[in-house]
C-alpha cells in the first residue's frame, strides 16, 4: 500500500517542504508493488507463506535501478512440498538479479528467525533477514502470514523484558548489534570484492543503512512512554511504516521540524542521485582513492553530514531522547 498520512507528509505540512524526490520514489514504489502483486496472484501460495520485498521496496523509495530483493518466508514448519518456491517467485518477478551474498532469492522460516537470536546459530544471514523483515519489508503476497510473522517476532523480543515504561533492552541490543554488523560487513565485503563498488556501497552506508537503523531505534526508544501491554501493538504499527516516516514523525513529535526538513531533504537528494543512471554508475565505479577527487562524491559526503547532523540533533538535543540514549545505549 502507499503510506497515507505519513510521517514525511506530516513533516512536509509542518515545514512547507515538498520532498519531491521522496514523493516520486513512493509513487514508483506503489505502482511497482501493484504490478508485482498482480503477477504473483497466479502462483500457488500456502497459507503460512508470505512473499516479501526488502531494501528500497520496503523503504518505499524505489529507483529505476532497484533490485527485486525478495524472500519467501514460511511461518509453519519446513516441508519438501512448500509453495511457492524461491525459483517460482524469481521467475515471476524477473528484473535485476539481487546481490551476491545469497541473502535474497531464497526461502526462510520464522522458527529460525525467532529461535536463533544470539550465539552461534544466529548466523549473519539469519540476523540480517530478521532485522530487514522487521524494519523494511513489504508483503507482495501472503499479507496475513506477514502480519503474523511480525507479531511473533516482536513478541519474542518483548517476552524477555516485559517492563512498563522501559525500552525493551533485548530488542534494543539486537538492533544495535545489527547496525555494528552492517558497518563491519561493509569492510568485509570490500576486501572480498577487492574494492569494487566502493563509492556506491559507501554512499548507501551513509544514507539508506543509517536510515534503516535510526528508523528502528526511534520506535524502540519511544516504548519508554508505554506500559508493556501496549508495546507490541505500538511497534507493529510503527514497523508497518517505512523507516523514513518513523524518523520524520519523530522530528515532528519532538518539535524539531526544521532539523528534520534538512535531514529529509538531504536524503531525498541522495535518492534522486540513485535514480539517475549516470550518477549511480559514477558512484559504483569509484574506488576509495578516486572518491577523494570526485566532486560528486564530495556532494554525497556533504549530504551525508547533513543527514547525520539532523539525526544527532534529534537524539542529543531533545531532552527526552538524549536521556534515553544516555541511559540505554552507553552502558
Amino acid at each position: 500500500m502507499t503510506p497515507a498520512d505519513t510521517g514525511v507528509e506530516a513533516l512536509a505540512a509542518r515545514t512547507g517542504e515538498a520532498f519531491a524526490p521522496i514523493a516520486a520514489a513512493r509513487r514508483r514504489t506503489a505502482k511497482g508493488l501493484e504490478e508485482r502483486r498482480a503477477r504473483l496472484r497466479r502462483l500457488p501460495i500456502d497459507g503460512d507463506a508470505t512473499i516479501v520485498l526488502l531494501g528500497s521496496w520496503g523503504r518505499h523509495e524505489v529507483t529505476s535501478a532497484s533490485d527485486d530483493d525478495a524472500i519467501v518466508l514460511f511461518t509453519g514448519p519446513p516441508r519438501p512440498d512448500a509453495r511457492p518456491t524461491a525459483h517460482e517467485v524469481a521467475e515471476v518477478l524477473g528484473g535485476p538479479a539481487p546481490g551476491r551474498e545469497g541473502l535474497f532469492g531464497d526461502t526462510a522460516h520464522l522458527h529460525d528467525l525467532k529461535s536463533r537470536i544470539g550465539l552461534d546459530a544466529d548466523t549473519n544471514t539469519n540476523l540480517t533477514r530478521r532485522m530487514l523483515f522487521l524494519l523494511e519489508s513489504v508483503p507482495v503476497a501472503g499479507e496475513a502470514a506477514h502480519a503474523r510473522a511480525r507479531t511473533e517476532l516482536i513478541a519474542t523480543y518483548l517476552a524477555a523484558h516485559e517492563r512498563d515504561y522501559r525500552p525493551p533492552r533485548f530488542f534494543l541490543n539486537d538492533l544495535v548489534r545489527y547496525w555494528r554488523t552492517i558497518a563491519v560487513d561493509f569492510e568485509g565485503k570490500q576486501r572480498a570484492r577487492a574494492g569494487e563498488g566502493w563509492g556506491l556501497r559507501h554512499a548507501k552506508l551513509r544514507f539508506s543503512r543509517k536510515v534503516l537503523f535510526a528508523g528502528g531505534l526511534l520506535p524502540v526508544l519511544e516504548c519508554h512512554a508505554l506500559p508493556a501491554s501496549e508495546m507490541p501493538a505500538f511497534l507493529a504499527r510503527r514497523f508497518a511504516e517505512p523507516p523514513l516516516d518513523r524518523i520524520a514523525q519523530a522530528f515532528v513529535d519532538h518539535g524539531m521540524a526544521d532539523a528534520g526538513a534538512r535531514a529529509i531533504n538531504a536524503y531525498g537528494e541522495f535518492v534522486a542521485m540513485l535514480d539517475d543512471p549516470a550518477t549511480r554508475a559514477h558512484l559504483a565505479s569509484l574506488s576509495e582513492e578516486e572518491a577523494a577527487t570526485s566532486q560528486l562524491f564530495a556532494r554525497v559526503r556533504q549530504l551525508g553530514e547533513d543527514l547525520q547532523a539532523g539525526l544527532l540533533a534529534l537524539l542529543f538535543e531533545d531532552y527526552d531522547l538524549e536521556r534515553l540514549v544516555r541511559d540505554y545505549l552507553i552502558f
